[in-house]
């Protein structure tokens, strides 16, 4: 008697894993004996599993601070209130071993000030495969909820992905992009699983992490910044302070805003706010030099420099913020290369 066996992969749950391999047709004692051989070898190796495929196990999930330190002080260029922010939220965070709720960042500036940059750092210094993790959920406003008429359906959808992704590994994070773009009440519909709740229906949140990703309130950080620079004061000299309070309240009671008089501003669940500073002239060059050796070329000054002079800036006569922020330069590098 012949038997065809297929066994194809290595499939993992929260914290089993299953192999499969696929194999030539085999006589039936012989196959009896590999999979005794193997169930063996699984018996006395089982975590070598854990190597294979990706797991909620701390082979796959493990903070790393020093990392996202050295990233955020060497890739996040003009940022310095949100890298000291963001460093002493997450490791806190990631550091307590019983915490009270999730971790709720919500991060606030113009396009290309590096918001969508940092949830990327973020994710890179708990997750091995950094955003290609399983673990790690982006939602983007305008691809996920684009139709008002079906806000009903969102918030169900909403809270079904969440709850199921939890209880499957409840060290996962969900970014939310383009908050100014998300209709009023929709995100509403997750306060639950932001609050200081223990569990609900049996499922504990309190390991997961809730980024907000918004351009709304970056007027009132770029008036900030423009009112320091007007007053002959360092751009280090801002701190959230200046900054925290007044973006809150402006986000709040912005109708075009996700955040609209939502429950997640009245009730404190969101842990920070952080601000995003608008670019200077030499934080643009910074970005553009980090550009060019992502591009695999040799960082040329003159070309970078070029490029920048050529970028809109206001004041309009001084010329101290970038209206754009980094976003663009990649693009825009290929045409002075």
């Amino acid at each position: 008697m012949r038997l065809t066996w297929t066994l194809a992969l290595l499939l993992c749950s929260a914290w089993t894993c299953t192999i499969v391999a696929a194999i030539e047709p085999i006589s039936t004692s012989l196959a009896v004996g590999i999979a005794a051989a193997v169930t063996g070898f699984l018996a006395r190796y089982q975590n070598i599993l854990y190597y294979f495929q990706e797991c909620c196990r701390p082979e796959w999930i493990t903070y790393n601070r020093t990392a996202l330190e050295v990233d955020l002080q060497a890739k996040l260029f003009g940022q310095h209130v949100a890298t000291r922010v963001i460093l002493k939220a997450v490791s806190g965070f990631m550091n307590n071993e019983n915490p009270k709720k999730p971790l709720v960042l919500s991060l606030h500036g113009w396009t290309g000030t590096g918001k969508n940059f940092v949830s990327q750092l973020i994710a890179e210094s708990i997750y091995r495969k950094g955003m290609s993790s399983g673990f790690v959920h982006l939602f983007t406003a305008t691809a996920h909820f684009p139709h008002e008429m079906h806000l009903e359906s969102y918030k169900t959808q909403l809270q079904q992905w969440i709850k199921g992704n939890v209880t499957n590994c409840p060290r996962s994070m969900f970014i939310f992009d383009e908050m100014d773009k998300m209709h009023p009440g929709l995100i509403d519909s997750i306060k639950p699983y932001l609050d200081y709740y223990e569990t609900l229906d049996g499922v504990s949140y309190r390991q997961a992490i809730f980024i907000f990703l918004s351009n709304a309130g970056g007027e009132n950080i770029v008036q900030v910044a423009l009112d320091f620079w007007t007053a002959g004061r360092d751009r280090e000299e801002i701190e959230l302070k200046h900054l925290e309070t007044a973006l809150s309240l402006s986000v709040f009671n912005n109708k075009n805003s996700g955040f609209w008089h939502t429950s997640l501003i009245d009730k404190n669940l969101v842990d920070y706010f952080v601000p995003f500073l608008p670019l200077e002239y030499k934080h643009v060059v910074q970005c553009g030099m980090a550009e060019m050796h992502a591009k695999g070329r040799t960082p040329d000054m003159d070309v970078v420099d070029q490029m920048a002079r050529d970028m809109s800036f206001f004041p309009k006569e001084e010329r101290v913020f970038a209206r754009q922020g980094c976003k663009v330069i990649s693009s825009r590098l290929d045409f002075y290369i």
